[in-house]
């Protein structure tokens, strides 16, 4: 989902930037009010940089990565998922990839509006979790990053066949076939554990923040 460095006009860039900066506006606060989504929003950042940093591969006009989004946002919640992909984006610009800075602001849009728009039409409905459901989150997640890849290469300086985005798009597949394991998996061993201390202060697995 990473846009390659030098693709986009400096200006869309800055804009894309302030954009991200306000998205996540609202998340930080919540996280500032409430200590134990600070926590949450640690161990997101953590899982998330882990998952981004065991698993990449160019694919087509971006990168194919196992971001490990639905599982992070049903044991975390919103605030934390949202502001971890910024903040993991951030640490792994700072400490590997440095020229991924410029695109900072991109790529938080690629993971965080596609989470919003999970969250939107899902969030109020996730007590009750199956795997049909877990697929539905899955699927809309990535098509919307897809999409947002999409988007962004629509106004790429460089012109990029569709079919590189195509590519791109398809690959993703493996990541949906894959993810909802881990997150049924994940999900329900933490359910299990609910009532250990660590698990009620690290994780929420009854509520979505």
């Amino acid at each position: 989902m990473h846009i390659e460095p030098g693709m986009l006009a400096h200006t869309k860039t800055v804009v894309a930037s302030v954009v991200a900066a306000g998205v996540l506006a609202l998340p930080l606060r919540n996280a500032l009010l409430r200590p134990a989504l600070l926590l949450r929003t640690l161990l997101a950042t953590c899982f998330f940089t882990l998952f981004m940093q065991a698993f990449h591969l160019p694919v087509g006009a971006s990168e194919l990565h196992f971001v490990g989004a639905i599982p992070i946002y049903l044991t975390l919640g919103f605030a934390p998922t949202a502001l971890g992909f910024g903040f993991g984006l951030l640490a792994q610009g700072l400490l590997f990839e440095p020229a991924d800075l410029v695109h900072l602001g991109v790529n938080t849009l690629s993971l965080v509006v596609p989470l919003m728009v999970v969250h939107r039409l899902f969030g109020s409905a996730l007590a009750r979790l199956d795997v049909r459901t877990i697929l539905k989150l899955d699927a809309t997640y990535y098509a919307g990053v897809t999409l947002m890849v999409g988007f962004w290469l629509s106004m790429a300086e460089v012109a990029v066949p569709l079919g590189a985005w195509a590519s791109f798009t398809a690959s993703y597949l493996a990541i949906v076939a894959i993810e909802p394991l881990v997150t049924y998996i994940t999900v329900n061993l933490l359910r299990r554990h609910a009532d250990h201390p660590a698990v009620r202060m690290c994780f929420d697995v009854a509520r979505r923040s």
